[in-house]
């Protein structure tokens, strides 16, 4: 079985409660949840103890979605003790923000994982430059060794903690497949909700990810809506990036 350790939560300084914003026939986590299903990926909603988090909860409970809470910022810490308590050997992490992963990378990701005995797999290139297509693959034995390495509480980019284990044995996820637009479908400003929700009104909730590209192939257009946005959000993941190094 495949576990995706979906990552949420509601505190958001650029788009408040983001997750829970209408999304087709259901919120964003709703959305992110049933995708998960929809690949046969077993969805574990980690989330925070802030209160404010309470809401999710009672969404996981409402489709049935096993959950965890945890730290607020270290997500590191908030996966392992869900892998732990959920005697969990591996999984991979599906960010909420990223509501048109696919699942069949994800299965690929997988199966890089177990068959090289890799300690993580990463996201592929497109992917971490905002494509959002696909998460990150990880042994909790591994994730155990970098927690132990870690003093701080601020894990948003977590590879820098990663890059400081000796010997760590990684690989970087290829889609050969993989769409020469230049695609940015997270979740961050409320232009990136405007273009995911176009998306939702032309295909629904149940679009391959395939689907979602040729979307944009036929209808270039569909770039302005969140374009200008993107070297904000290049910006930020700098700025995060050296912060953590």
């Amino acid at each position: 079985m495949i576990f995706g350790f979906i990552t949420v939560r509601c505190g958001s300084s650029r788009l408040p409660s983001k997750c829970l914003k209408e999304f087709g026939k259901y919120s964003v986590i709703e959305h992110v949840i049933e995708r998960c299903r929809q690949y046969e990926i077993e969805p574990i909603v980690c989330t925070t103890c802030s209160e404010e988090d309470n809401v999710i909860i009672e969404i996981s409970k409402l489709h049935k979605a096993r959950y965890f809470r945890g730290s607020e910022k270290n997500k590191l810490s908030r996966w392992y003790h869900c892998a732990i308590k959920n005697e969990i050997e591996y999984f991979h992490t599906v960010d909420a923000d990223d509501p048109f992963f696919c699942g069949e990378l994800i299965k690929k990701s997988i199966r890089e994982l177990i068959d090289g005995n890799y300690d993580i797999v990463l996201p592929t290139k497109k992917s971490s430059e905002g494509s959002g297509e696909v998460g990150y693959s990880i042994r909790t034995s591994m994730l155990k060794k970098v927690l132990e390495n870690n003093k701080e509480n601020d894990t948003e980019m977590i590879w820098p903690f990663f890059e400081r284990i000796k010997d760590l044995n990684f690989s970087i996820l290829e889609n050969p497949n993989e769409s020469s637009s230049p695609l940015r479908l997270t979740l961050d400003y409320i232009e990136d909700y405007w273009l995911l929700r176009s998306i939702i009104r032309i295909l629904g909730n149940k679009p391959t990810r395939k689907e979602v590209e040729n979307l944009f192939d036929n209808n270039p257009k569909l770039f302005k809506i969140n374009y200008f946005r993107n070297e904000d959000w290049k910006n930020k993941q700098r700025i995060i990036e050296k912060n953590n190094k």
